[in-house]
């Protein structure tokens, strides 16, 4: 049984709370692909009810005297302070309080959405799980960090050994995204470290990563036991390398699309920590995915885990033409799933074998789910 929540209402981010599985929903738009093509859909892959999310990011509003920091109410720029936020973990209600404290010594003034006026406008927080330490991100409206300068150091002061690093990120302009173009680090390693499918995996600030990674390392199970041995590997949306990094002990090729300079530059430090040999079966093609569909070509197997809106038409193309034996297709979007699963089951190429929904997104809307396509031969 899940610990009552003190922060609903009015907290839009849990609208399922305290409810098991996925959202009727999505299962429904998923049972239906599957009695459509003949499919097997899997049980529900649930994880922990609490404490699971480890990457945050949250806005702060409010006066210097008394922040708020949590997540907007649908539809508004009026905040919901969540300090003590059940699904989050602990490490991270503990930084946000530990900031509100800071915020109020050093009069750092919160951002106000109407007069684009004060400092801070958002944090982020990702907890490093082996350590139990925080990458913290301060955002300001700012183009500068000087002007952080003292918030960030009474902050470092008062985290000590929790911190991992410290972060500026300046977002000077009128805008709904939360990061601006300007990095710094005011502190500590350029990169979380986290052990996925048996190797480190490194994640700077800037990219992509997986709030629920408990769960989504037995994704990354799941795909790697659908690999087979000296296989020729194409991923695209590769990010930091979560899937691939894992693959290189054993495949023949492993070629890694990614167009994020932040997910880049994780994916470098991956690949840096691979023996020589695995570094040789890898190769890194940059760039937006539907600009490198030759990447298709020849492999054995194809791995995409695209953002929400799902696969580019070029991108769908070229996997049709690239025939590859097996397509393993992570999805956060049922709808968007169920259209690319249409035009792929229509080319004629592929036959969809089974659906597999995991919970990485409980008490929500969503589900992630792993597809698996494969060939179909002549005769």
């Amino acid at each position: 049984m899940i610990a009552a929540c003190s922060h609903r209402p009015p907290c839009p981010g849990c609208p399922r709370y305290g409810e098991g599985g996925v959202a009727d929903g999505a299962l429904g738009s998923l049972r239906e692909l599957a009695r459509s093509c003949g499919a097997s859909l899997e049980a529900v892959v649930e994880g922990a009810p609490a404490a699971f999310r480890v990457r945050a990011r949250l806005a702060v509003r409010g006066r210097a005297s008394s922040p708020k920091i949590g997540i907007f109410q649908e539809e508004s720029h009026r905040i919901v302070d969540i300090p003590s936020c059940v699904i989050h973990h602990p490490r991270i209600n503990e930084t946000v309080r530990i900031l509100k404290d800071c915020i109020r010594d050093a009069g750092a003034a919160p951002y106000v959405d109407s007069s684009h006026r004060g400092l801070l406008r958002y944090v982020q927080i990702v907890v490093e799980r082996a350590r139990a330490t925080v990458q913290v991100v301060l955002v300001t409206n700012d183009d500068a960090a000087e002007s952080a300068e003292a918030l960030a150091e009474m902050l470092k002061q008062r985290l000590g050994p929790r911190l991992h690093s410290l972060w500026w990120n300046g977002n000077p302009v009128r805008t709904n995204v939360i990061f601006g173009a300007h990095w710094q680090c005011l502190g500590g390693e350029e990169a979380l470290r986290e052990t996925i499918g048996a190797v480190p995996v490194y994640f700077p600030p800037g990219a992509f990563g997986q709030s629920n990674l408990d769960l989504a390392d037995r994704i990354v199970a799941d795909v790697h036991a659908l690999v087979p041995d000296a296989a020729v590997v194409a991923e695209a949306y590769a990010g930091c390398g979560s899937f691939g990094l894992g693959l290189l002990a054993r495949a023949r090729e492993v070629r890694l699309n990614e167009q994020n300079p932040h997910g880049l530059r994780g994916l470098e430090l991956g690949l840096a920590a691979r023996p020589a040999a695995e570094r040789g079966r890898a190769r890194v093609v940059p760039g937006d995915a539907s600009a490198c569909t030759a990447m298709f070509a020849g492999a054995d197997v194809v791995l995409v885990d695209p953002p929400r809106r799902g696969l580019e038409a070029e991108v769908l193309k070229a996997i049709i033409a690239a025939r590859p034996g097996r397509l393993l297709y992570v999805s956060c979007d049922p709808a968007s799933l169920c259209r690319d699963a249409g035009a792929l089951l229509e080319s004629g190429t592929l036959r969809l074998r089974s659906l597999k929904p995991f919970a990485l997104f409980p008490y929500t809307e969503h589900v992630e789910t792993l597809a698996v396509f494969d060939a179909l031969r002549a005769g």
